[in-house]
């Protein structure tokens, strides 16, 4: 048995090569599959329920996509529908097919998978023991979880294959493991689970597994004993240099992968390559678990925020830029707590100097001596007028704050006008646990729709 799995993409709405895709049609795949986001983005997504990825870019994608899945007689799948998997973002994503198929006369049976979790439900799994943390999870109660604006379990093979028994032409599932969507189909035909779930994680992300990795479009065959890995676009070639890399690829052990209901081990595999573009890999092996476990993502609203961004250039204060982020934030933090009444727990002020040290802060090693610098303030609170009012007290120091009281006032130079930028709504994550279930489709709904 063996079943050929077409992936255009590490991602719906990054675009995939038109010429691969035809080729890939052309060899006669058994599905196709790409995933819809992840976190990589952030919290703010999954908070707020929404896409990261512009709409006219998906629709255009998708629409590709349900044509040549069409042509091809086979099923489209997509998992984690909407960047973050949301119930709210897979029916955004449902809208679009809709809107799609009344465009182009076509129709399909849709079948519509989702995440969500109430807080409730995952308070009552807490209380009975079936929620445990994954470190460094944060402590949870019923307030954390009343306070997200979403909350998703990431579903794998199981829930997938229910929603491809569905006998659907169009699977679109809220979150789920990255993997689930290509391992799926493969395990339900009886390929080697090992190989399965190994090949599902080496073309997660589509090319990303062999060189010219902007390119997209892949086709992986499972069978029996392992898979193999072809990249089709022109010029990519995978190597077992590329196939093996992607285990370091977002995974904090490069031999073990957990996904619902067990764990990968690649300990012993072995790659080879085929030809100049293919490769072949055998001896990976699936770990069944005791129990079978989903894991869960929460978002939560931690307040609302506004940037600022001030450029220093002149010589003097770019050396000393230190202490003048110090003297900004403490006259700023002084006057915000004596004239809006906040106390300092209530409201926070940062600068990022970048040029320096944005990204990586104290942790930096490499010094240099720059023309000039950006000073990046990031301004949280727990209301807009707050924002709003720290941020207006804040512009004046980055604008003119001198590094000595005796010296001439500078100016420095906003790029924009007004300098305060509003944010609105920011999000942190606030959980990282699994929760066991009982039966695998315990935590998801699974719907069947005919569109058109």
């Amino acid at each position: 048995m063996t079943v050929r799995v077409l992936v255009p993409s590490g991602a719906l709405g990054l675009g995939y090569d038109a010429a691969a895709m035809r080729r890939g049609i052309a060899a006669e795949p058994d599905i196709i599959a790409i995933d819809g986001g992840s976190t990589d983005s952030g919290p703010s997504y999954l908070g707020r329920g929404v896409s990261k990825y512009s709409r006219a870019s998906t629709k255009a994608e998708w629409s590709g996509l349900i044509e040549a899945a069409a042509a091809a007689g086979v099923p489209l799948v997509i998992g984690t529908a909407g960047t973050c998997g949301a119930d709210g973002a897979v029916d955004w994503l449902v809208g679009i097919t809709e809107e799609i198929l009344a465009e182009t006369g076509g129709s399909a049976r849709v079948a519509v998978l989702k995440s969500g979790q109430s807080a409730a439900d995952v308070g009552r799994a807490l209380a009975s023991g079936r929620i445990t943390p994954l470190h460094p999870a944060p402590d949870i109660d019923g307030e954390v979880l009343g306070g997200c604006g979403n909350i998703v379990a990431l579903a794998g093979a199981e829930q997938v294959n229910a929603a491809l028994d569905t006998g659907a032409d169009i699977v679109i599932a809220g979150r789920t493991t990255d993997t689930a969507i290509i391992a799926a189909l493969p395990l339900a035909r009886g390929c080697h689970p090992g190989g399965a779930w190994h090949g599902a994680k080496i073309g997660e992300c589509g090319a990303l597994c062999a060189t010219n990795p902007q390119s997209g479009v892949i086709m992986l065959e499972f069978d029996g004993e392992g898979f193999n890995v072809s990249p089709l676009a022109d010029g990519a070639r995978a190597t077992p240099h590329t196939v093996s890399a992607h285990m370091l690829y977002e995974n904090a052990d490069p031999f073990i992968l957990h996904e619902p209901g067990g764990h990968l081990d690649v300990t012993d595999a072995r790659y080879r390559a085929l030809d100049a573009t293919r490769v072949r890999v055998t001896g990976s092996r699936w770990v069944p678990s005791e129990r079978y476990t989903v894991k869960l993502e929460g978002a939560r609203r931690v307040g609302y925020q506004c940037v600022m961004l001030a450029l220093l250039r002149d010589r003097r204060y770019v050396r000393n830029v230190d202490d003048w982020c110090s003297g900004v934030l403490s006259g700023c933090r002084a006057k915000v707590s004596a004239r809006l009444g906040l106390e300092p727990e209530g409201f926070d002020i940062e600068l990022r100097v970048i040029g320096r040290n944005a990204t990586l802060g104290s942790l930096e090693n490499r010094v240099n001596d720059a023309v000039e610098l950006g000073v990046l303030a990031i301004v949280t609170a727990g209301s807009r007028d707050a924002v709003d009012e720290i941020g207006k007290t804040l512009n004046p120091y980055l604008l003119h704050h001198p590094l000595t009281l005796d010296e001439e006032q500078p100016t420095f130079a906003f790029p924009f006008s007004p300098a305060e930028l509003e944010r609105g709504e920011v999000f942190e994550f606030c959980l990282n646990h699994v929760m066991e279930l009982r039966d695998p489709m315990e935590a998801f709904v699974l719907e069947v729709r005919e569109i058109g």
